[in-house]
C-alpha cells in the first residue's frame, strides 16, 4: 500500500520506518523539502537510514497519493488546518488518518483548543469535505503508535470517523502494527473524547515518570 505522511516531526520519524518494515511505500510531505533536508537534522538522519523514503512538498506528496492507500496527517495540531486547507481538492476521495492533537506544546500554559464542543478531528473533516477522516493514535506517545508492545500487548487504541470503510482500512493497518484491541467509538464527533484524553495522558505520565503508557478499556 502507498502511504503519504504529511509532516516531518517525531510522529513521522517513528511511523515511517514501521510502515516501511511492513512493506508499504512511504512518501513524506513537508512545506519546503530543501529546508527540511538542510535544517532538520532529525529528518536528515531518518532519510540516511531509509533512502527509500521520498520527500516532497505537501502538494506533490498529495498528488502522488493512491486512493487505495492512506494519507497520514502528522502535522502539528496548531498548524495542521492551515496546511491542510489548500490540499483539500487533492485529498478528495482519500482516507486521511489523523493522528494530530489540538495542543500547542510550545506554550507552557497551553490548553486544548478546540475542546468539549468541537474537536480538531471534526475541524479537519470539515476542512476536507471530500476526504474520509479517521482519528486514531492520538492518545499515545509517538514511540508507542507503531509498537503497542512497548507498553503492553493488549491496551486499547481508538478510531473515530464517519465512514465505515475508511475506519476498516485504518483498522487493518493498526492490526498489522500489532494493535489487538481496536475500539471503534463511532462518528467523527467522538474524536472530542479521545482528544480530551491528552490531559489524562500528560498527568499520568508525570505521576508514573514515563510517557510510555496506554489506556485499556476493560469490558
Amino acid at each position: 500500500m502507498k502511504i503519504v505522511i504529511l509532516g516531518t516531526g517525531e510522529v513521522c520519524r517513528v511511523l515511517a520506518p514501521a510502515l516501511l518494515s511492513l512493506g508499504h511505500e512511504v512518501v513524506v510531505g513537508t512545506r519546503d523539502p530543501r529546508k527540511t533536508m538542510t535544517g532538520n537534522p532529525h529528518y536528515r538522519l531518518l532519510a540516511a537510514r531509509h533512502p527509500e523514503l521520498r520527500l516532497a512538498s505537501f502538494t506533490n506528496a498529495v498528488e502522488s497519493a493512491d486512493r487505495s492507500g492512506l494519507v497520514v496527517n502528522a502535522i502539528s495540531g496548531p498548524a495542521c488546518l492551515d496546511a491542510l486547507v489548500p490540499l483539500a481538492a487533492g485529498l478528495t476521495g482519500h482516507v486521511v488518518m489523523d493522528v494530530s492533537s489540538p495542543y500547542d506544546w510550545s506554550r507552557p500554559d497551553a490548553v486544548l483548543d478546540p475542546v468539549n464542543t468541537d474537536s480538531l478531528g471534526e475541524a479537519i473533516q470539515r476542512a476536507l469535505p471530500g476526504s474520509f477522516v479517521v482519528k486514531t493514535l492520538n492518545t499515545l506517545a509517538a514511540q508507542v503508535m507503531p509498537d503497542p508492545e512497548v507498553v503492553a500487548p493488549d491496551h486499547t487504541i481508538f478510531v473515530s470517523g464517519d465512514d465505515e470503510e475508511a475506519k476498516l482500512r485504518v483498522g487493518d493497518l493498526l492490526s498489522a502494527m500489532g494493535w489487538r484491541d481496536v475500539l471503534d467509538l463511532g462518528g467523527s464527533r467522538t474524536a472530542r473524547a479521545t482528544e480530551m484524553m491528552l490531559r489524562m495522558w500528560i498527568d499520568a505520565s508525570a505521576a508514573l515518570g514515563t510517557h510510555l503508557l496506554g489506556f485499556k478499556i476493560v469490558r
